[in-house]
């Protein structure tokens, strides 16, 4: 796998950036490749979504990290974010992974991830690893984080769309081994 290789998935809401992700972790994982960092997972209560979960991968923590039920100063739509559970469980999983894993993973680079200056400082340094990474990037934040993630050129950014949403892990898969630079 080429070292400090970085790719970007980015999408609308709902596109499928965590679907692709889990499924290039779970294609890795087949191969034995010890992965770490942070994903989402939403919250769903009688088909309506309520909040997010984020897990620490490598450990299996969970924790409820924004919800409608929230009471926080910081609220982004309709859901309170408890910045205190992103960074206990998220950021602590972001710095574990750039020290142990053999790829970093990090789900979502977004709206209410970057209210986190710790997060923020953890995703910036995994940035500057050797370590392959893969990012989930919220399309339209105009955040200064995902301004410079954007920028990098050392980042390839692939959209995820209902149409490429089954066939961008396989390419993802590519990436990383080195067979599409």
């Amino acid at each position: 796998m080429p070292a400090g290789i970085k790719i970007g998935i980015t999408g609308l809401p709902g596109a499928g950036k965590t679907h692709a992700l889990r499924r290039v972790i779970e294609m890795l994982e087949q191969d034995e490749m010890v992965i770490g960092g942070m994903l989402t997972e939403p919250i769903i209560e009688k088909d309506d979504r309520v909040g997010f979960n984020i897990i620490d991968w490598m450990t299996k923590e969970k924790g409820i990290f924004a919800h409608v039920n929230i009471d926080s100063n910081i609220v982004v739509g309709k859901y309170g974010v408890d910045i205190d559970i992103l960074e206990k469980i998220g950021v602590n999983a972001i710095n574990h992974a750039s020290e142990e894993a053999e790829l970093i993973v990090i789900d979502e680079v977004g709206k209410m991830e970057v209210e986190s200056i710790l997060f923020i400082e953890a995703v910036r340094k995994s940035m500057e690893t050797e370590k392959p990474l893969i990012l989930t990037l919220h399309k339209k934040s105009r955040n200064p984080l995902l301004q410079d993630i954007r920028r990098r050129d050392d980042v390839r950014i692939l959209e995820v769309t209902s149409i490429n949403r089954n066939l961008l892990p396989h390419k993802i898969i590519k990436l990383l081994k080195g067979e599409l630079l």
